[in-house]
């Protein structure tokens, strides 16, 4: 089964540009994963920014302790 999505005629001579040979399927799913997992790597990076700061925080207060 299949459908169709309504868009502008310049977004699809974007999107073919960038489809190539692939069919719309397989450009579509490409893109969906490629979103995903960029979304992943900037969630991991924001973790670990976040584990960093409590980190240093950790340390300086070990720091003042000891001072």
């Amino acid at each position: 089964m299949s459908t169709t999505i309504p868009v502008s005629r310049r977004t699809k001579r974007e999107l073919e540009k960038l489809k190539g040979p692939r069919s719309w399927d397989e450009f579509l799913l490409d893109l969906v994963s490629e979103y995903r997992r960029s979304r992943m790597e900037a969630a991991r990076r924001e973790l670990n920014e976040l584990l960093e700061l409590e980190y240093e925080d950790v340390r300086v207060r070990r720091w003042t302790r000891e001072s």
